[in-house]
């Protein structure tokens, strides 16, 4: 296939076993199973062990892995050092946590992996809370993944519903295809520099607010829109002023993506232990309604409706991560994938080196030419 505006859109890049994204259907399958099937059901640790499955020499079963992580979320925590706090609390929170990771030491092995998937979740907690002016707290190994990740942040014990929410994240972000961190992920693993390299080439690439940045955004629309009753004329506005709605329309999806709904599903669930304001909820969903109609409306030849983004802003908020913290948690959910797709770039061997087309201007056809000039 022809592309020369730079995409790379339609080029077949790698062949995987770890997750097809289907566009057209809106279906996304990781490693054999539905996203409905894995996302309500699974802690993120499983969905760990299937996207690890058949990378390393040894996997523990699913039991042994979360203890594994657990020691991999005190490990990654004693790399902190006692004047992070100053250094770090001033730089916007991806920054940090991409900064700390590049301290893991680099290495293709399980005990590397797990650290590098236990780390953002360790020090996403530690910069928020440091951002507070408040230390930050060890991990508890007994604890799940999610669960821990939350009790770092606040300071207590997570309810099993907001676990469980939080779970429904990690493990619905987990992995997507050949996105644009999981590509530059791939790519540095094709070198051999270590899985390390890999996954902060990775977070490099989602800090990108074409990549992994839009869920905060999200937040302040509903925000400007403050009622129910204003959602339809403040979304025509926005659109009328040339600006895209948030949360809305997908590079792969042309019908709604899967992610949304086990994301709403999510929140729906958490609401009924009454930890989300019912109030936003009803704002974010009249804001849904009214987005969708008017894009339908003014934009008919495009597909464009509800993303990953919309509800995750909602979900994370109801969760107490700040939405300045929102790419750093989608990091703690799709450091899994990059892992797994940097192990098997490896396993195939081959340095990922694609082709290139000049289009400059053509050299001078002597040297007494170009001296002439």
């Amino acid at each position: 296939m022809n592309n020369d505006d730079g995409s790379l859109e339609g080029v077949v890049a790698a062949h995987t076993v770890l997750s097809e994204v289907d566009g057209e259907a809106g279906r996304l399958v990781i490693r054999g199973h539905e996203l409905d099937e894995i996302a309500q059901r699974w802690r993120y640790e499983d969905v760990v062990s299937l996207l690890f499955e058949g990378f390393f020499d040894t996997l523990p079963a699913a039991s042994a892995l979360r203890r594994a992580l657990g020691r991999a979320r005190r490990e990654a925590f004693e790399l902190l050092q006692p004047n992070d706090d100053a250094q770090l609390r001033r730089m916007p929170p991806i920054e940090a946590v991409r900064a700390l990771m590049a301290r893991l030491p680099d290495g293709d092995d399980l005990p590397t992996a797990l650290r590098l998937v236990a780390a953002p979740a360790v020090y996403t907690a530690a910069v928020m809370r440091w951002r507070l002016g408040v230390p930050a707290l060890a991990p508890d190994e007994a604890l799940t993944h999610a669960a821990d990740m939350l009790r770092m942040l606040h300071g207590r014990s997570p309810t099993p519903a907001q676990s469980a929410a939080l779970d429904t994240y990690l493990v619905t972000v987990c992995d997507h295809g050949l996105n644009a961190s999981t590509f530059a992920a791939r790519v540095v693993a094709s070198t051999g520099a270590g899985l390390a390299s890999a996954v902060v080439a990775g977070v490099s690439a989602l800090k990108g607010p074409l990549h992994g940045g839009a869920p905060g955004p999200v937040l302040d629309a509903l925000d400007a829109i403050g009622t129910a009753a204003n959602a339809r004329a403040w979304l025509e506005q926005a659109v009328a002023d040339g600006q895209r709605l948030m949360g809305f329309g997908h590079r792969i999806y042309r019908v709604r993506d899967p992610r949304a709904d086990a994301l709403k599903g999510a929140l729906g669930r958490l609401g009924e232990e009454g930890s989300v304001n019912a109030a936003r909820f009803a704002l974010a969903e009249a804001a849904e309604q009214a987005a969708l109609a008017i894009l339908r409306e003014k934009k008919p030849g495009r597909a464009l409706e509800t993303n990953v983004e919309f509800y995750t802003a909602l979900l994370l908020e109801a969760l107490g991560f700040g939405r300045e913290s929102f790419t750093c948690v989608f990091a703690a959910g799709r450091v899994s994938g990059w892992v797994a797709h940097a192990r098997e770039q490896v396993k195939k061997g081959r340095l990922i080196r694609p082709q290139s087309v000049y289009v400059g201007p053509a050299p001078e056809e002597s040297g007494e030419a170009a001296l002439a000039h």
